[in-house]
């Protein structure tokens, strides 16, 4: 069977940079799983992989506009470091998790000053080229429970930087 919009399909993949850095995959065993044409996954991946099947592997690019978009300047903010708690690690890079009214969003500090402290509300893959290495585990029609869990958004279930797998769109 091969991946049309509205089949069940579990992937395993490792997700790199143009730096050669990796910066996810799949666990052992705990394949990435979706319904294929509802937006469970970043746009550029699922149109790659449509018409593949079970046992197919390919090494797949995505491009900014396909992926998390641009980063975008007008989610970098300045906040006063008086916002932060005082135990709080604040310094260039530090990552923190935040809520939103989209829920969790991560937010990483770029720039640390006396009284200010700039952060980047900027998807972490956003303005990034996305490299997967891929391999089709499964295709088949989905069972109830996984038509439900496509209709509520992602549930990527892996270890990934920003607010679900890398494969999700709702980053």
């Amino acid at each position: 069977m091969k991946i049309a919009e509205n089949l069940f399909v579990a992937i395993e993949y490792c997700l790199s940079l143009d730096s050669g850095e990796e910066v996810d995959r799949s666990r052992s065993g705990n394949p990435l799983s979706f319904i294929a044409g509802t937006g469970q996954i970043i746009p550029g991946l699922e149109k790659e992989l449509m018409g593949m099947k079970a046992g197919d592997s390919a090494n797949i690019t995505v491009e900014p506009d396909d992926a998390y978009g641009p980063a975008r300047e007008d989610l970098m903010h300045e906040i006063p470091r008086s916002q932060f708690p005082v135990e709080a690690d604040i310094n260039p890079g530090t990552k923190f998790q935040a809520q939103s009214p989209n829920g969790p969003i991560m937010i990483v500090i770029k720039t640390v000053e006396d009284d200010n402290v700039t952060v980047d509300l900027n998807h972490p893959l956003a303005g990034q080229r996305l490299h997967f290495d891929v391999k089709i585990v499964e295709v088949r029609e989905p069972n109830a429970q996984e038509l439900a869990s496509a209709a509520g958004g992602c549930s990527c279930g892996t270890e990934s930087p920003g607010n679900c797998g890398p494969g999700c769109s709702c980053g």
